[in-house]
């Protein structure tokens, strides 16, 4: 199948093939021909899937078809302004040719940003892209008006809840005709997703592709370390690959910034992004390692949902996250668009349960790779309670299994063989 077969509008084809799309990815191929017809849909599929092309093109394409005139037609609620700036350039390269326009709206930055925000809402641009609670802002003021919206799209649904955004999604969805089309789209299906989606959508489609699995092309690995060995292991691997391009999360801000300090000291070329940083500061720092001129980015989970850049080869989880999803995301910022990329993670005696869970997640160990020798003396990790009660529970069924269970009294055998 090629995007040829959807049948496009000729103008938006033009962009598909400016932008190098070829072939659908499974996402696209299941959920364009549903949104052509109309129909509401919940799409679930992990990142890097290419899903913000399966709602932008039939979107565009119905908007060009319809030819409105100055209406804004299709909002799009996104949780970061990193993730409503990736979309609306994409949006932007797709409708090139076709006269349509696009405006991302989020928090951050100064009176100049909000005022050219403002302008672009009043000159009814076709799609707005947006974060809630900025788009609330613009509400408030009355300059936002949603009354024409005919497309309503939430994307990374989970991380918007997850970050506190219901309140403000449902006060946005408030001001949106109730005659419309809604898609959502999250990477995970939780109970408030499903309960969020029950109440905004009408007789829903669904679309479930391979939720909470890595994609095939990850090369996923693990070193269990001490604590104060993990900062010199990450040098270690930094200079003696050959990676390119380099992301390394923590788990907080103070970790980033003092990892970052760390790095730059070994003389590694590298940054932090966080928000301590002011927003042209953060564009500056996603289009430098865009750009490839920047080759290590460091920072936390908010930088696994906010960043789409292609080509990365490396991810070091140099804190294990405590969500096993999250894990998901950040090793999805490589391998991604069929490519291949590796996916490092540093485990402390500590974070050992954290790694036992994400395993149980993704249905099968991942690769242990031994201590550098000039680190020094790697530790032993003393089994996890859980783990081993589970362990013993399943030697105890066995032996049941073995001996038989009628009720009477069976001795356990020895306990080692």
């Amino acid at each position: 199948m090629t995007f040829h077969d959807f049948n496009f509008n000729e103008h938006l084809t033009e962009g598909i093939l400016s932008m190098g799309y070829q072939t659908p990815t499974p996402i696209q191929e299941m959920a364009i021909p549903l949104i052509l017809e109309g129909k509401d849909l919940i799409a679930c599929a992990q990142t890097g899937t290419g899903k913000t092309a399966s709602y932008l093109l039939p979107v565009l394409h119905k908007i060009a078809l319809a030819d409105e005139g100055h209406k804004t037609t299709a909002l799009v609620l996104a949780p970061t302004r990193e993730l409503a700036q990736q979309i609306d350039q994409q949006a932007e390269g797709l409708a090139y040719f076709t006269g349509l326009s696009s405006i991302a709206i989020y928090g951050g930055g100064d009176g100049i940003v909000y005022e050219q925000q403002r302008r672009g809402i009043q000159n009814k641009v076709d799609i707005l892209i947006g974060t809630p609670g900025r788009l609330i802002a613009h509400l408030q003021s009355g300059v936002l008006k949603l009354d024409h919206i005919k497309y309503l799209i939430l994307d990374e649904a989970d991380r918007m809840l997850d970050m506190g955004f219901l309140g403000d999604i449902m006060r946005i969805i408030g001001d949106v005709p109730q005659h419309r089309q809604t898609l959502l789209f999250s990477a995970t299906m939780p109970g408030p997703i499903r309960k969020l989606a029950s109440s905004i959508l009408k007789n829903p489609e669904q679309i479930n592709l391979a939720t909470s699995q890595p994609a095939e092309g990850i090369s996923q690995q693990i070193y269990k370390l001490h604590n104060d060995q993990k900062s010199r292991l990450v040098v270690k691997l930094l200079k003696e690959g050959s990676y390119a391009s380099t992301i390394i999360f923590a788990n907080t801000k103070d970790e980033v910034k003092r990892l970052t300090r760390e790095l730059k000291g070994s003389g590694i070329k590298a940054n932090a992004f966080h928000s301590d940083f002011e927003q042209a500061e953060r564009e500056q720092i996603l289009l430098d390692f865009k750009n490839r001129a920047l080759p290590v980015i460091i920072g936390t989970d908010a930088l696994s949902r906010g960043i789409d850049v292609e080509g990365i080869d490396l991810v070091i989880n140099y804190d294990v996250p405590a969500d096993p999803e999250d894990y998901i995301h950040r090793i999805g910022r490589t391998a991604r668009a069929e490519t291949t990329g590796t996916a490092i993670t540093l485990v402390n005696e500590r974070d050992n349960r954290k790694l036992k869970n994400i395993e149980e997640l993704i249905g099968r160990p991942i690769v242990q790779n031994p201590v550098p020798s000039e680190l020094g003396e790697a530790p032993v990790f003393k089994e996890h309670k859980h783990h081993k009660r589970r362990r013993d529970n399943n030697r105890s069924k066995f032996r049941k299994k073995k001996h038989g269970n009628s009720g009477g009294s069976h001795h356990a055998g020895p306990k080692s063989h």
